[in-house]
């Protein structure tokens, strides 16, 4: 499985990203696909998931500002991050699980900042 993240970037506070994930070397319809991210100094935490059938899941930190999708077609996943705020500041990473096997990507840095 190859996890490619991109959309990382600078931006304000309020101000929107949209974080890209394509998948290869995978069946992308029969995973569930998430995103997690990594502040400094402070543990890996969920963000997000996304299952086959499409049921989301968030974290209560993103709710209503976050919305996960994905392009089964296009074996790519997406989150979109809208309301930024500096605490969302963090390096985001995507994964999928498969059959209890998750596999991650590289991060994409995400920094909201005035």
């Amino acid at each position: 499985v190859q996890l490619q993240a991109s959309g990382g970037g600078l931006v304000q506070p309020g101000g929107s990203l949209r974080l890209s994930c394509v998948a290869s070397r995978i069946d992308f319809r029969d995973t569930t696909m998430a995103w997690h991210r990594q502040a400094p100094g402070k543990q890996r935490e969920f963000v997000a998931l996304i299952t086959t059938g499409g049921t989301t899941t968030y974290a209560d930190s993103v709710k209503g500002r976050f919305t996960i999708s994905r392009d089964n077609a296009e074996n790519t996943g997406y989150l979109q991050m809208n309301s930024l705020r500096p605490e969302d500041t963090a390096v985001y990473y995507c994964l999928t699980v498969r059959n209890g096997v998750s596999s991650w990507g590289q991060g994409t840095q995400v920094t909201v900042s005035s």
